[in-house]
């Protein structure tokens, strides 16, 4: 049995590589043509010093203090030279790719569907050659058909399927948008470069609380879909904030996964006051003390700019710090010529 292991970049560039029982981090990574930062691999040096932000591993006792010292390898520092994982493992890797001579992954993919599911939003579904390790609630960037331009959309699928589905909100006078409701045919092939971000599921290890505004609903999908097949023990709370009844997509898929997962509910908010939902408004009026926890509590946040500072600024006013709070803006570009 090998171990997935994400390497994060700090130019937002997630490269994954297989890691084999009782092989180093540092030795499955050269084995894979990425040359992370090292000098003696020995133990010795700190060259290789990341940061190992989730998984188990054994660093055993063969390294110097100077090299890690006891208060770093409590903050979950490692030396990648005798970093053996145990398990799946992210490490943040202080340095860009480039530098450690690997680049951003391509991939093709040809449409499957493409369906309006509302004014807003728009569902694409891709079919890959091969399914593309991400971490849920990471993204791709996918190249508009007959120019250079990218944008960048959130997976909503889970890691590794050959079909890959994104939430797309549909910008008036977009270049995407206008390719995707005007364009886009079963069979067209789209190219693909990533996964990328920070924005990405950790371990649950207290209550969690996501917030989507719209189509930022997709990471957090993708998330829930990963929990979907595993052990939830904590209770998941999603609050999903829409402008108008019309907005709110995908409600069947929310219910399943109510179903599948222990712990997991969602409640939609709709900021229209002539709406019939009952939650009316926006997120944060929806902050209960039981939600937030005093604190105690995970935070998943995706949206426009506006509701992340509305969010942030709540917090602050109730003197609440979560102890995670992860969160990614949207602001789609407005020009369809840009």
């Amino acid at each position: 049995m090998s171990y997935n292991i994400a390497l994060n970049f700090e130019d937002g560039v997630t490269r994954f590589i297989r890691c084999n029982p009782g092989e180093t981090v540092l030795d499955a990574a050269y084995r894979q043509k990425v040359n992370l930062p090292m000098d003696c691999s020995d133990g010795v040096c700190g060259t290789c010093k990341c940061r190992c932000a989730s998984g188990d591993y054994d660093l055993g006792d063969d390294f110097i203090d100077e090299a890690l010292s006891d208060d770093e390898a409590e903050q979950r520092q490692v030396l990648t030279c005798q970093m053996v994982p145990s398990s799946d493992c992210v490490i943040d890797v202080p340095g860009v790719a480039s530098a450690c001579k690997t680049a951003i992954s391509s991939h093709e993919a040809k449409v499957i569907r493409c369906e309006s599911l509302s004014p807003s939003a728009i569902e694409l579904e891709l079919e890959l050659a091969q399914g593309i390790d991400f971490l849920p609630g990471q993204y791709v960037n996918i190249q508009v058909p007959g120019g250079p331009h990218q944008r960048a959309y959130s997976f909503s699928s889970r890691p590794g399927d050959t079909r890959a589905s994104f939430l797309i909100r549909n910008v008036p006078g977009g270049l995407m948008s206008g390719w995707l409701t005007g364009r886009a045919a079963p069979g067209q092939g789209l190219s693909l470069t990533g996964p990328m971000g920070s924005f990405w599921l950790r371990p649950l290890q207290r209550p969690t609380l996501m917030l989507a505004g719209g189509t930022g609903l997709a990471p957090l999908l993708s998330m829930l879909r990963q929990l979907a097949s595993a052990e939830v023990c904590w209770p998941v709370t999603l609050l999903y904030g829409v402008t108008r009844d019309e907005d709110l997509v995908l409600s069947d898929e929310l219910d399943a996964l109510a179903q599948q997962i222990s712990g997991f509910r969602w409640l939609p908010v709709v900021a229209d006051d002539k709406s019939s939902c009952p939650q009316k408004g926006f997120v944060t009026d929806h902050f209960s003390d039981e939600l937030l926890n005093d604190g105690e509590v995970d935070i998943y946040l995706c949206g426009p700019p506006p509701m992340v500072d509305a969010v942030l600024g709540n917090l602050r006013e109730r003197g609440i710090t979560p102890v995670g709070f992860h969160y990614e803006k949207f602001a789609p570009s407005q020009s369809a010529a840009a």
